[in-house]
């Protein structure tokens, strides 16, 4: 039995919505730009929401005052891929939600304040914690059965989608919306300097001169059905989600093994669930973040897998950056768009193709009938999650 995908909704440095996200993928429209954050008071190359607080809550008017941008991002995405869908005690309904600076944003401020001898807003703090962000989004949308919150570095948004699924299929659920958000925050962006892999040009995925990503931020989420919800809601499924696989290889702290150890056994544990032959993946969004250890790793896994017969495959966070726990989710709606639409996203900025294996990304758009997708998100320690999407969900 297989998942159905019935409802996605994105908002990102590329758009606020799922028909902008596509029409910028499509135009080959970054949204990387200079961004000035006032922790850590400097300008950086970013992918940020081109939305302020107050014009993202005016979107939804369902959050408070103080709520995290990250929360307002989340439901912004939320919003949308939920749709005109209805709660009803007929069905078993969850959220699961992927963050991982989750509320910083708003505590950031707070210290910077206090440190500065000012007045700061003590309320804040409960804003902080990951699961504050979940919960926001559950109580705007309604949710208030199965609320869960997931936090696993940058694979984050796939294994909130792969937790969803799994409890669909083990009947403990009939559909989930799954999905991740977070924000820019200068504690990250100081973490991925502090490791000297921020890019302080716009980053170069699978180049040979790539020198590091770009952070960005934003928010996807994606509504899971079974079968037997369909029958209540009678939703059209988009597509289906076939297979997934995690694996943690626990090669290094920070760094994927250079052999591709836990990104090859992640993409052939979800080829193998899913049923789908290597061949007949149209097309890889890889994880592909800038960094030269990263980008190695997962071309190296790509050979593994496919020896040499790699399909199209691109990274698409040249578009957004990197947005963390939301990348996983924001490139399983593009996964999604890929399969609907027939179409692979172009990996901007590539030139020169890095020597060990010499692949080479899809540089332009290419149109054509795609039957499954393969989206690949890795995180620190070695936390590898890869997720197959399929034209037809059963």
């Amino acid at each position: 039995m297989g998942v159905a995908v019935t409802g996605i909704g994105v908002i990102s440095a590329i758009g606020s919505n799922v028909s902008e996200n596509l029409q910028s993928l499509l135009e080959e429209k970054s949204g990387i730009g200079p961004v000035f954050l006032p922790v850590p008071d400097r300008e950086l190359l970013a992918g940020a929401v081109r939305r302020s607080d107050g014009e993202l809550r005016a979107l939804s008017g369902l959050l408070p005052e103080d709520a995290s941008r990250t929360s307002l991002l989340g439901v912004a995405a939320a919003l949308e891929a939920w749709g005109s869908n209805r709660h009803t005690t007929k069905l078993r309904t969850g959220f699961i939600s992927a963050t991982s600076v989750g509320g910083m944003d708003r505590t950031e401020r707070f210290y910077k304040d206090l440190l500065a001898g000012k007045d700061p807003d003590y309320r804040v703090l409960w804003r902080h914690d990951s699961g504050d962000t979940t919960g926001q989004i559950a109580r705007a949308l309604g949710f208030s059965g199965y609320v869960n919150t997931l936090s696993t570095a940058c694979s984050s948004g796939a294994n909130a989608i792969m937790l969803g699924a799994r409890l669909l299929l083990q009947g403990k659920l009939d559909r989930v919306l799954v999905g991740g958000t977070d924000a820019l925050t200068g504690f990250t962006v100081n973490g991925f300097g502090a490791l000297m892999i921020y890019d302080q040009e716009w980053c170069r995925p699978f180049d040979d001169t790539r020198n590091g990503l770009n952070l960005g931020e934003g928010a996807a989420y994606l509504l899971l059905e079974r079968p037997e919800s369909l029958e209540v809601t009678g939703n059209a499924a988009l597509c289906g989600l076939a297979g997934w696989c995690n694996a943690a290889d626990a090669y290094h702290q920070t760094a994927s093994s250079p052999e591709g150890t836990g990104a090859t056994i992640s993409i052939e544990g979800a080829l193998r669930m899913s049923g789908a032959a290597a061949s007949s993946i149209g097309y890889v969004n890889a994880h592909g973040t800038g960094t030269k250890n990263n980008d190695l790793s997962e071309s190296v896994a790509l050979k593994n897998v496919f020896g040499g017969h790699v399909p199209d495959f691109s990274s698409t966070k040249a578009y957004t950056g990197h947005t963390l726990a939301a990348a996983g989710a924001i490139e399983a709606v593009y996964a999604v768009l890929a399969i609907r639409h027939g179409l692979v996203f172009p990996n901007l900025n590539f030139r020169t193709p890095i020597p060990e294996t010499g692949l080479v990304p899809r540089t332009t758009v290419v149109k054509k009938e795609i039957d499954a997708v393969l989206s690949n998100s890795f995180g620190f320690g070695g936390n590898n999650s890869s997720l197959v999407f399929r034209r037809h969900p059963f």
